[in-house]
């Protein structure tokens, strides 16, 4: 039985015009797999979890309450809902606003919710969490994430989760060829441009150091 025990009621529910504030994430982990020609390659996994009492399966999300971040938010449900702890990387994937398709989760009486949905690199699995009970989880591919998805918004969310994750390989992937280039003998012109070149440094809020990772093309066209 986990010691952790989840949040429950509304009394520091956060609003923005009459819409509920939600807060979650998508947890990933990179795993190895072996291709045909036997290369081994990082394939990527995202974890789901099933709807209590129902069959579907959506990521961890939940209510953002008024003593928290909205990143504390999401590791906080990620904690209570998957029973995992992780990284969460960078800026929100983005923020959609949505209807509650259940009262049981209804934002508002109208059923309004504003969420925001992260990545989140997991690093710790644990064996008891809080809503293991009510919840099943699953480690999937991104294919059959967005067939299992309950939610619209959530698959708009890993579309775009797809898409910075791949910017992070080819940004990975151009600083490889950045560092090999680097190496090559220089003359004194070129000694001159990799110093100015020292003062602009790209860093997007996504780390991409961990990025060596195969996402299937095409799969949301």
């Amino acid at each position: 039985m986990s010691s952790i025990v989840a949040r429950t009621g509304r009394h520091l529910q956060r609003y923005d015009n009459n819409l509920r504030l939600v807060s979650g994430c998508i947890p990933y982990r990179l795993v190895k797999t072996k291709d045909q020609l036997i290369n081994v390659k990082n394939i990527i996994e995202v974890l789901m979890v099933s709807s209590p009492n129902r069959n579907d399966m959506v990521f961890p999300k939940g209510g953002w309450e008024s003593d928290e971040t909205v990143e504390e938010a999401a590791c906080r449900e990620a904690l209570e809902e998957a029973g995992v702890r992780g990284i969460l990387k960078g800026n929100p994937l983005g923020v959609w606003e949505f209807r509650s398709k259940s009262k049981q989760e209804a934002c508002i009486e109208e059923g309004g919710c504003k969420g925001y949905l992260f990545a989140l690199e997991v690093t710790e699995e644990l064996e008891a969490w809080p809503e293991q009970h009510n919840r099943n989880r699953k480690w999937v591919a991104i294919e059959e994430a967005s067939v299992l998805c309950r939610y619209e918004w959530m698959r708009s969310a890993l579309r775009e989760f797809v898409r910075v994750m791949e910017d992070g390989k080819n940004k990975r992937e151009h600083e490889m060829l950045v560092e090999m280039k680097e190496e090559a003998p220089m003359t004194q012109e070129g000694e001159e441009c990799q110093l100015m070149s020292t003062n602009c440094h790209v860093n997007g809020p996504m780390s991409a150091t961990s990025f060596g990772l195969m996402v299937p093309a095409g799969i949301f066209l």
